[in-house]
């Protein structure tokens, strides 16, 4: 039957209708800022040539100050912050997540205490953080380990919980150690959990790092848009927002791509 359900886009359609949307807002603010700019530069909604003007320098011209190019170094100051805080995380979720979900003394020793270690907001202890560490790079990364990290520990743990006990008791039957279960029976269905988990926290870690930087630091994405806020350089503020916008939106692309490469998916996750 031609119903609507039982129709599907092609794969160019696709593509163009997810872009659709992106380029009506481009359009719609497009034609927004050309109404309020009228009778002058309006500094809360600058127009298109503001923006290509404002990016170019920041990208393309050496800042005498810093000696650098500030877009750049902006990006890669947080992406590295970034980087080391997700792999400390995913490391620390994987081993304590299987050691504690898989052995029966260590989850009714700690998963009471990372279920409540979990729900303490982040932000909330982040004066404590930076009194502890101090103002450098230590205490963003200890702010971004804290926040995600007990997330992928429960997940992780759940995932192993889900393993069903026919599986186990099979391993067992042909003589395998528990540390040969968790290598090759708990690991190869766990690890893409582990990816799935360092997706859905893609989001908070960025807010994680942005917020760190916007209280101490000398360079990153989240320290610009701070910095220029005070001067109401949306010129700045917007492709700063969308670069983050895209770079999430890559790293999770990313992300997805090695979870579906890696030989490890062919155990499906639930079971």
């Amino acid at each position: 039957m031609r119903r609507v359900i039982n129709r599907h886009p092609s794969r160019r359609m696709k593509i163009l209708m997810g872009a659709l949307p992106f380029i009506l807002a481009i359009a719609i603010y497009a034609f927004a800022a050309d109404a309020r700019g009228a009778d002058g530069p309006d500094k809360l909604m600058p127009g298109l040539n503001a923006f290509t003007s404002a990016m170019s320098r920041l990208m393309f011209d050496i800042d005498r100050a810093t000696g650098t190019r500030l877009f750049w170094a902006d990006t890669w100051a947080s992406l590295a912050r970034l980087g080391v805080g997700l792999g400390i995380s995913a490391l620390i979720g994987l081993v304590i997540g299987v050691l504690v979900g898989f052995i029966p003394f260590l989850r009714a020793l700690f998963e009471p205490f990372f279920a409540a270690f979990s729900l303490i907001p982040p932000l909330a202890v982040l004066p404590i953080l930076f009194i502890l560490f101090g103002l450098g790079e230590l205490s963003k990364t200890v702010l971004i380990v804290f926040g995600i990290a007990p997330f992928i520990i429960r997940d992780v743990m759940l995932r192993v919980a889900e393993i069903p006990r026919e599986q186990i008791v099979k391993a067992q039957t042909l003589g395998a150690s528990s540390w040969q279960m968790i290598l090759g029976l708990v690991l190869p269905q766990v690890f893409p959990r582990l990816i799935s988990s360092v997706r859905l926290s893609l989001g908070a870690a960025w807010l994680f790092v942005i917020a760190a930087e916007a209280i101490t630091a000398e360079a990153g994405l989240g320290y610009r848009i701070f910095l220029v806020r005070r001067y109401l350089a949306m010129d700045v503020i917007l492709p700063y927002v969308l670069w983050i916008t895209l770079l999430a939106f890559a790293m999770d692309y990313a992300l997805r791509r090695t979870h579906d490469a890696i030989p490890w998916t062919r155990f499906k996750e639930g079971g």
